[in-house]
Parts: structure tokens; sequence; C-alpha cells
């Protein structure tokens, strides 16, 4: 076993939760080695071609990883893992919410036109999705129009992707986004929520609402406020500056200030040392992939191994 691989332990975490083939796309290369290869990709950030030997074929490395960021693959296992913490009373549910800036390598740039893989076909896992009706088959069509545009955008330092991410107490990230570097944080914030989902270990709903939320102020905006309040979670997010001055100058008709707990508010740390834990693996610290899809895969897979390893 190679510096980084995962271990025996971490290997029975991970492997009741893996795709099984159908049987009709041929035979897989074992699973293990792949994802080995994978992880050594995302963590040293070497080129596909470079591979060692020992992951096998690169190609075969590198397609399994676009094929499974492309039918959401990675984000299943990261549920699965996800639900087997919670299950055993091991994630702490007051979450911080914050992103970061990702620099895109010239790597990057040059991305194919053509769609990733459609519903419909079979994909990674060896899977056949079923028939579509027509308003679902055009939906398909709309995400993969999508899905074609690459998540970076040009500002004054390069081309930039950004990473929005929520993180648990005990800095895990529970989901995460990619956009291109100049979006807004507050506009990706119901969508980094939204996207919690934590299945239950027996009958009911995924866990989709935490204990209380922390954010900084680049989150301090009414939409933010009121979709929080409209879901009954406590959260502790500073005002601006100005909406203060603006609040102060309406006298009586201002309202109340929003609740602020300093304490709680120290515990924002916590997706920042989450995010610290993902840009230790070069691939998510420099983005390499062409694809906004893919690289959201890489960051996936990374957040994947913090899951496994703490």
């Amino acid at each position: 076993m190679g510096r980084g691989d995962l271990g025996d332990a971490e290997w029975e975490r991970l492997r009741p939760f893996l795709p099984v083939s159908n049987g009709r796309c041929g035979r897989w290369r074992n699973h293990r080695q792949v994802i080995n290869g994978i992880l050594h990709r995302v963590r040293t950030g070497v080129q596909w071609r470079d591979l060692p030997e020992r992951f096998g074929p690169w190609k075969t490395v590198y397609e399994r990883h676009r094929l499974w960021s492309t039918d959401g693959t990675w984000e299943r296992l990261l549920q699965q893992v996800q639900a087997a913490a919670d299950a055993a009373g091991e994630i702490d549910w007051d979450i911080s919410v914050d992103s970061t800036i990702v620099r895109a390598h010239q790597h990057a740039a040059g991305a194919r036109t053509d769609p990733p893989l459609a519903p419909g076909k079979v994909g990674a896992a060896g899977m056949e999705h079923q028939d579509e009706t027509p308003w679902q088959s055009l939906v398909t069509r709309l995400v993969e129009v999508v899905l074609k545009v690459r998540a970076w955008a040009a500002r004054g330092g390069g081309f930039t992707s950004k990473l929005h991410l929520s993180a648990d107490g005990r800095c895990r990230p529970l989901s995460l986004i990619v956009t291109p570097g100049q979006r807004a944080d507050c506009t990706q914030f119901l969508p980094v929520l939204e996207k919690i989902r934590v299945p239950r270990a027996g009958p009911g709903r995924p866990r989709r609402r935490p204990d209380s939320l922390a954010a900084d102020k680049a989150y301090s905006s009414r939409p933010c406020r009121d979709y929080l309040r409209r879901r009954s979670i406590p959260h502790t997010i500073p005002e601006k500056s100005d909406s203060q001055g603006a609040r102060l100058r309406k006298g009586s008709r201002g309202g109340r200030p929003p609740a602020f707990d300093e304490d709680r508010y120290k515990k924002r740390n916590t997706v920042e040392r989450a995010i610290n834990r993902l840009k230790q693996s070069r691939a998510v610290a420099a983005r390499y992939d062409k694809r906004g899809y893919v690289f959201l895969g890489t960051a996936t897979a990374a957040a994947l191994v913090i899951w496994l390893r703490v």
C-alpha cells in the first residue's frame, strides 16, 4: 500500500456503498486500485498520464473519475459515509458556511463542447436509468447545456473558480458547489444548504436541517435570513455596516437588530479549517480539471477522504 492509499479500515467503510456492475458493461478493474489512483491524483495534482503504473492504465482511472463525477456517484458515496457517521452520533450539526477561491491552472482551459453522459444511458455504475417523459427529456437537455459551461471566470488575478461549502462542527464538508469565481457568496447560500442531505440509517427522510448555523457578513442579506427563519434554524450572522446604518436611519421603523451570539460565531472557524483540509489536496487547491462537474467530483473525492480518516 502506497502513501495516501486507502487503509484496510477505510476501505471497509467505503466498500459497501460502491456501485456494482450489472454484468452488461464488461468487467471492471478492481475498485480499490482505481480509487487509490484517483485519490493519488487528487492529493498530488499529477497529470493523469503520469500516474504510477501500480494503479493500472491511467485512462481507466481517469474515465472512472469522470463518469462518477458525471452521474453523481462521488456525491452518493459521500452521503452514505455521512449517513454512517450520523447513525453513530459523530456529526456535530452546528454547521458553518463559507466559500473559497480556486485559481484555474492553464490546463483547465480548452474543454471540449460535447456534453457529459446523459441519463438514459449506461453510466459508470453500470446501471441503466428509466425511460424519461418528454418533459424530463427537455430538462435533461437543459442540464447538459448547463454542465457544458466551464465553471470558471476571469478576475483581476486570472481565471478562477469558487468552491462554496458547508461544514459540520468537526471541520468536515457536508455539501459542495462549484461556481465561476465572480459569483457572490449569498447567491449560493440556499443551494449549499439545500444540498445537505444525510440519509437516515432506518426509515425516514434524509436529514437536511442543522441545529444552528454561522456565517460571515457575505451572507448578511434579507433572503438568507428569511430562509433561515422559515426553516426555524438558529443562526449567527453579523450585520453589515451599511445595513446597520440604514436601519438606524429609519428609527423605530427600522426594526430590531438581528440577534448575534459572539460565542457561537467563534465556531465559524470550523468551515475555514475544513477549507484548509480540502486544499491540502493539490488538485483542489489549484484547478486542473477542464469541466466544472469534474472539478466538483475532485473536491467531493477529497471531502470523502476527510470523512473516512477523521
